[in-house]
Parts: structure tokens; C-alpha cells; sequence
């Protein structure tokens, strides 16, 4: 199961609109008792657990480090969606 680490920045009702590294989604807090300022880990659009805020940035970093060793190992454009090395 794959799910992201994000911080609640407004709130309308049931829906916060969240940071996801610079990119602002709205998400579903119905499932937790989260408020503005809180860190949560967001799954399929709903925040699945409140995290605190020393584990949500230790998250954060570890994914912007995987993604930093991934941008280097395969530039922007450097391969195509679906291909392997052996399909050319």
C-alpha cells in the first residue's frame, strides 16, 4: 500500500486542502480527527492516521531523498513510461 505524508492547510467541513511538497490537493479527513497544522499519512485521497510532527519530517525527508536518488539515476525524459532497458 503506498501513502504520502502531508500537512493540512485550510479546512472546508470534512475536506482539508493539504502540502503535498509544494502541490496543494484536497483530501478527506472524515476518518481521523485531524485539524489544521496537523501532519497526516494520506492514502486513496484520506488521511488514514494523524502522524507527529518529528515522524511526518522524518517521512518527508526519506521520500525527498528517494526522489532526489531517482531524478539522478533516471534524468527527466531519460527513459519512456512502460520500457525497459531491453525493449530499447
Amino acid at each position: 500500500m503506498l501513502s504520502n505524508t502531508s500537512k493540512g492547510e485550510s479546512r472546508g467541513g470534512s475536506k482539508v486542502k493539504a502540502d503535498f511538497g509544494g502541490v496543494s490537493r484536497e483530501i478527506d479527513i472524515s476518518l481521523v480527527d485531524a485539524k489544521v497544522g496537523d501532519y497526516v499519512m494520506v492514502h486513496a485521497g484520506f488521511a488514514i492516521e494523524i502522524m507527529d510532527e518529528h515522524e511526518a519530517k522524518e517521512t518527508l525527508e526519506l521520500w525527498k531523498e528517494m526522489l532526489e536518488k531517482y531524478e539522478y539515476e533516471f534524468p527527466r525524459g531519460s527513459i519512456e513510461y512502460g520500457k525497459t532497458n531491453s525493449q530499447g
